[in-house]
């Protein structure tokens, strides 16, 4: 996926005369990732901020599964996969490599990761939060099975402070946007749970002053509304 994502993904960014524009939703986990890649890159768009249920008639037109985030290039390209937004993103400016271009068994870790995350974790993770829409089974359950994935990463981190080493790369941006809305579910429980590293990664990660960057509030986007700017300042990786 990385490889094709790296081919077709260069021919945009060459193209670009407008400011893109994307779609997202403060609260979303896949939202905050693809905002957090888009910070760090530097990589200029106007954010419309919506409300899910009240979604704009144009973010319909781009992307009719009416999802978020979704991205709109000049070209008229449609974007609607928070990974590939990322992976996008970085392409435009990647300083400390977390494309890990070079690397292709990192590049597989990284996909690997993301993939259980994308599927099982955050299957579990939307029955333990809303566990009042799935009365199949107790919240209990659905924890027990989500923590499962919490189980994998504390075996990564007890042996690094992040999730393929000592320094934070996609695989971290990519997922830890999902582990803080499940420690959120039941706070008490996680701070107890048996996952001091998954802990500390995550609050290192919720501290670090990108974050804060990307969870910035903005009035919600409709027809006639004009757009924010996004990133206000210079990504992570950029110093000027």
């Amino acid at each position: 996926m990385f490889d094709h994502l790296f081919c077709i993904m260069s021919e945009a960014t060459e193209t670009q005369s407008v400011v893109p524009v994307l779609y997202s939703f403060r609260r979303c986990p896949y939202a905050i990732r693809a905002r957090i890649a888009i910070h760090y890159s530097g990589f200029k768009v106007l954010l419309r901020e919506v409300v899910l249920r009240n979604k704009p008639p144009s973010l319909l037109s781009y992307s009719p599964k009416g999802t978020v985030p979704v991205l709109i290039l000049p070209s008229g390209q449609v974007i609607d996969e928070s990974y590939e937004i990322m992976v996008f993103s970085l392409q435009h400016n990647d300083p400390d490599n977390w494309l890990e271009k070079s690397d292709a068994l990192n590049r597989a870790m990284i996909q690997e990761l993301i993939a259980q995350n994308d599927s099982e974790f955050k299957f579990w993770l939307d029955r333990y939060k809303y566990s009042d829409r799935y009365p199949e089974q107790s919240a209990e359950y659905y924890r027990d099975q989500g923590q499962l994935f919490l189980a994998r990463l504390e075996n990564k981190l007890v042996a690094s402070s992040y999730l393929l080493g000592d320094r934070v790369g996609l695989a971290d941006m990519a997922v830890f946007p999902f582990v803080r809305q499940f420690a959120q579910v039941d706070r008490s429980w996680f701070d107890q749970s048996p996952y001091p590293f998954v802990r500390a990664w995550l609050e290192r990660l919720l501290a670090a002053p990108f974050f804060s960057a990307v969870m910035a509030k903005y009035v919600p986007w409709d027809e006639g509304v004009r757009e924010f700017s996004f990133p206000e300042v210079n990504g992570l990786g950029n110093k000027g």
